[in-house]
């Protein structure tokens, strides 16, 4: 019977080994646009490289653990759900609210040390206190940043707003009799 089951297990992991799921090897464009909108300075860029890009961009690194069967499924459903959440190649469809509301969840997330995932970190290491700092530090900046763009785009909204010019004597004489 004990044979039996580590036969059919043995046949499932070879079996995996050939039905793979799609790698996430999209354009680096995408992160590129990213960087250069979202103000990325050169240290948060090698942190986000580093930490988080394989999991929350169309464009994975792949290591050679990955070529093997389970951790390649489990991996990959792991970037999906990464993506989900935070998709920095979706970056430019999110409207400025999503885009607070994902800088927002980024540095809870970081806070508590929820990401990186711990099962990442033991080959990638954890964030550093610096390195979580400085994450921080960028996305409460960018978020103050939005935060002012949605200001001045409500302002020029209400500015471009055709005022209506009322007749005051007319308004006068409504009110007197």
């Amino acid at each position: 019977m004990i044979k039996r089951v580590f036969l059919l297990l043995f046949f499932v992991l070879v079996i995996s080994q050939f039905l793979r799921p799609v790698k996430n090897q999209g354009s680096y464009d995408s992160i590129t646009t990213f960087e250069a909108t979202a103000e990325v300075s050169n240290e948060v860029k090698t942190i986000l490289q580093n930490k988080c890009y394989d999991c929350h961009t169309n464009s994975t690194r792949y290591p050679w653990y990955m070529e093997v069967s389970p951790i390649t499924h489990w991996m990959s459903y792991k970037i999906d759900e990464g993506k989900e959440h935070f998709n920095i190649s979706e970056w430019e469809s999110y409207t400025d609210k999503q885009k607070d509301h994902k800088l927002e969840e980024f540095v809870e997330v970081i806070e508590k040390k929820e990401m990186p995932l711990k099962p990442y970190t033991w080959i990638h290491k954890e964030l550093s206190d610096q390195e979580a700092k400085t994450l921080m530090n960028w996305a409460k900046v960018m978020r103050s940043r939005i935060g002012k763009n949605n200001e001045e785009l409500q302002t020029k909204k209400e500015d471009s707003l055709p005022k209506k010019d009322l007749d005051t004597t007319a308004v006068k004489e409504v009110v007197t009799e």
